[in-house]
């Protein structure tokens, strides 16, 4: 493949279980395939995934030196009985450790992810795991409720009752305190569940929900290119069996509708705190502000310049919000 094809890359990211546990060879060997096979921004953005415990001061200078310029690490939760609860294999003091470790390594651009509506999390538990992030002082971060994927350990916990879900209203309360609480601290909430200081915003991230082009390589992993998107295999032998003989490992492959362009953007647009930027749908055949006038009402969208966004009463029904204009859009 010639460097031109793909154009010029604007971000990396490196994530999908935990790639800090390759070593430092095989990460040597993948970015010599990357630069060998694909051109880079003056500005790109390099992040690597890590699970607090599989970094040391080693590692990182070594990914660093590679050109690797941000981490994403899962910390989840600064509370013990909640990594049980969720299968975690670190605890707090591992993450304390971990991010200390960055920021002697002198990486200021570092992510922490964390997770609210964890089986036995208490409002309070939820206070001091915030409170304990910011003042870690990370450039972003990314505040997830918890959703219990089918066919996991944690799902037949709660098949079996053996725990459950926090109440709604527990878990809107959690979400409210992560909005004001990290607005007091600096960071911007850009995205329904990120949050970052000035300057720090996920350029990957990003690229998403604006419905940017994107490569997807390795098991199970998604590309978006033109009007297609695919997804490949999930087996990683069969993934790695069908390279080898020269067969692109794709499990799925479509072409996007021109409804299904216009539902995307959307509802990726609205996962922006931004919002949607009224100029640009109207240039796609959308009368997006007679759509909304109901929700308006409602107070659950709103317009701001150019921009229609969605409420902090409406962040938090979103998926209902956007179905709502789906249908006055007769999307």
């Amino acid at each position: 493949m010639k460097k031109d094809t793909a154009g010029t890359l604007r971000s990396i990211y490196i994530g999908g279980g935990t790639p800090t546990l390759l070593s430092d060879k095989c990460f040597g060997e993948l970015f010599r395939c990357l630069k060998d096979n694909y051109n880079f921004s003056s500005d790109i953005e390099i992040t690597v995934e890590a699970n607090p415990g599989t970094i040391d001061g080693s590692k990182i200078d070594a990914i660093i030196s590679l050109g690797v310029n941000r981490l994403s690490l899962g910390v989840q939760s600064f509370n013990d009985n909640e990594l049980k609860t969720l299968g975690r294999s670190h605890d707090s003091e591992d993450a304390f450790r971990s991010i200390e470790t960055i920021k002697i390594a002198g990486m200021k651009n570092f992510s922490i992810d964390l997770m609210y509506g964890i089986p036995g999390q208490t409002m309070d538990s939820w206070r001091d795991t915030i409170s304990k992030a910011v003042r870690l002082s990370p450039a972003h971060i990314s505040a997830y409720e918890l959703t219990p994927e089918e066919h996991t350990p944690f799902f037949k916990l709660l098949e079996t009752h053996k725990v459950s879900m926090p109440d709604e209203e527990l878990i809107l309360e959690m979400y409210n305190h992560a909005i004001d609480y990290l607005a007091g601290f600096g960071y911007e909430h850009y995205e329904i569940s990120n949050f970052a200081l000035p300057e720090f915003k996920c350029i990957h991230n990003l690229n998403y929900w604006d419905r940017g082009e994107y490569i997807g390589t390795g098991a199970g992993a998604h590309s978006f290119i033109g009007k297609m998107r695919s997804g490949n295999i999930k087996d990683i032998n069969a993934y790695i069996e069908q390279l080898n003989n020269g067969i692109i490992p794709e499990s799925e492959s479509t072409k996007l509708t021109s409804e299904e362009t216009l539902k995307e953007f959307i509802f990726l647009g609205l996962r922006k705190t931004e919002g949607i930027s009224i100029s640009k749908s109207q240039q796609t055949g959308l009368n997006i502000v007679d759509a909304s006038g109901t929700l308006i009402n409602e107070g659950l969208v709103e317009i701001v310049e150019d921009f229609l966004r969605l409420t902090r009463k409406g962040i938090v029904i979103s998926n209902t919000v956007i179905v709502k204009l789906f249908e006055k859009l007769g999307l």
